[in-house]
């Protein structure tokens, strides 16, 4: 049942402007039994019936913006919980995108790793490479220039001197060559 209402009552008019009708009913009509004695008052009935008419309907007036207060509180409440419910529904798709950006980010880092050592990869390749290509032996421990102008008679004589073996140069390459 509705707040404010009252079962069998009239329907669609709030208890309390029911009870204040009432109470004017009985005020302006009042029962013989319970009647009090007639006022002698300086006002006449008919200034009381008007004033009492007037304060019925400022009741009344004031009835109906509580229930207009009151539907637009019932509204309120619908709408708050409507809120609630699109927050609580903000927040998990919140927590899944905050899953989901950590999952990423963790990607991020190792997919940095691996460009760092692809790099690295493509560097050693590189050098590689470069050396294959080149037909240069390397002699360690020789002073640069010691050679001369004649590569091969220094190689001839210093080799087997450095390695103590005897060398027996192929046919057709001579000596002084």
């Amino acid at each position: 049942m509705p707040r404010g209402k009252t079962a069998g009552k009239a329907p669609g008019k709030p208890a309390r402007q029911l009870l204040f009708s009432e109470a004017l009913r009985q005020q302006k009509h009042p029962s013989t039994a319970d009647s009090p004695p007639p006022s002698h008052d300086t006002m006449s009935d008919d200034t009381q019936g008007a004033s009492m008419d007037r304060i019925l309907q400022e009741i009344s007036a004031v009835g109906r913006k509580l229930e207009g207060m009151d539907t637009a509180m019932t509204a309120l409440t619908a709408e708050t919980r409507s809120m609630r419910l699109e927050i609580a529904g903000f927040q998990s798709q919140i927590s899944g995108l905050d899953h989901r950006v950590a999952a990423v980010e963790s990607q991020v880092v190792l997919q940095t790793d691996r460009d760092q050592e692809l790099l690295y990869l493509r560097s050693k390749l590189t050098d590689l490479e470069d050396r294959s290509r080149r037909n240069n032996d390397r002699f360690l421990g020789f002073p640069e220039g010691i050679e001369g102008t004649d590569i091969l008679s220094y190689l001839r004589d210093t080799l087997p001197k450095l390695a103590d073996i005897t060398f027996d140069p192929p046919s057709g390459i001579s000596k002084s060559a």
